[in-house]
């Protein structure tokens, strides 16, 4: 029997370890040719006047974008700064670089596209819709969770859903992984972040897609997950970060080859209706899926009261029954996240009405 396996695309190059971010003039100076090449940098709007601002290697033309991470990454955003890039030069920009959590990095993977692709980036939210490769992109984490840093989805949220640009072009060109970028991170906002990676392991391993290949880099990321939250209470040694940015490469690298499930579809909903950032959404709702997740909801538990972190409860209590639909119809409609939960008869098991159950849970 012949089988027909998708061909992936990876990461072209990557570079890691404590002060690699310093190599970055170096990684942009082989693309610097013509002399008219110049890059556009998407920086988190908090290190606005830091260190790493300043470590920012710009020469000529080259542009920093500051964005704010508070809210997600906006089909409404990319629309406008692809506009104002295309607007502001008389040529595409030699390559774009995403310098911040998983939002600045999915902001510059789907600039990268939108700038070679035409029409409003809401069109091309599913899978392999994107037609010509986008500009060069770097992705340079400065923290660990999302994986979105070798992902081949940047998730976006437009005016009726929120889903990924998600084909081959998405993967990032070059990554820069430095721990040391992470080492001021607030302890809430690591956590929150760090578990997007656990729960990207724990889902990527419990589902109908999973597989072999996706499976080595799951477990391998599951357990160094566990070793940093379990073991290193509150530690921000070197070590410790190198090992929870690993977690999140591998993470990224499962899903590649696995999905997300339950926790992810449910916490979509959590974040395109009720606003709430990615990894606090995710952490709200896996501390309710014990039926699905059994053992791996019981570890989060251990971890939460070990690093004393709050998670928010009862937060649908008040919501209408219409706003609770609008959480399950968001949750509902992504297919591929249920069908690796579930099988390919999950229609059968996930209904409307259970997602609305499970929402007024949280």
């Amino acid at each position: 029997m012949m089988y027909n396996f998708r061909n992936f695309t990876n990461v072209a190059n990557f570079v890691f370890g404590q002060g690699s971010f310093n190599q970055l003039g170096a990684i942009l100076k082989q693309r610097r040719k013509p002399t008219s090449a110049f890059f556009i940098f998407f920086v988190d709007d908090v290190f606005k006047g830091e260190a790493l601002a300043q470590k920012i290697p710009l020469q000529g033309q080259d542009t920093i974008v500051w964005i704010s991470a508070q809210e997600e990454p906006k089909t409404s955003t990319v629309d406008l700064i692809t506009q104002q890039i295309h607007d502001d030069f008389n040529t595409l920009p030699t390559g774009v670089i995403g310098i911040g959590g998983g939002t600045l990095m999915d902001y510059a993977k789907a600039i990268s596209l939108t700038l070679t692709n035409p029409g409003s980036s809401t069109q091309y939210q599913g899978l392999d819709l994107i037609k010509n490769k986008g500009v060069w992109c770097a992705c340079i984490p400065t923290l660990s969770g999302t994986g979105a840093e070798v992902s081949m989805t940047a998730v976006l949220s437009g005016p009726e859903k929120k889903l990924g640009i998600k084909c081959d072009y998405t993967v990032p060109d070059q990554i820069i992984l430095d721990p040391e970028l992470t080492k001021g991170v607030p302890p809430h906002q690591r956590f929150y972040t760090g578990m997007d990676c656990y729960i990207h392991a724990v889902e990527a391993l419990t589902g109908y897609c999973s597989n072999a290949l996706g499976d080595a880099y799951g477990e391998k990321s599951l357990a160094l997950c566990r070793d940093v939250f379990l073991n290193h209470e509150n530690s921000y040694a070197p070590e410790v970060n190198e090992k929870l940015m690993i977690a999140s490469y591998l993470g990224g690298l499962s899903l590649t080859y696995a999905q997300v499930g339950v926790c992810h579809a449910l916490s979509y909903g959590l974040s395109h209706v009720l606003k709430y950032p990615h990894g606090i959404a995710n952490c709200i709702c896996l501390n309710q899926l014990e039926d699905y997740y059994g053992d791996a909801v019981s570890t989060f538990h251990q971890m939460v009261e070990q690093h004393q972190i709050p998670i928010p409860q009862h937060i649908t209590k008040a919501l209408p029954e219409e706003k609770l639909v609008a959480l399950a119809k968001v949750a509902y409609d992504l297919d591929h996240m249920w069908l690796h939960a579930l099988g390919k008869d999950w229609k059968a098991k996930m209904t409307l009405e259970k997602l609305v159950d499970l929402y007024a849970r949280l």
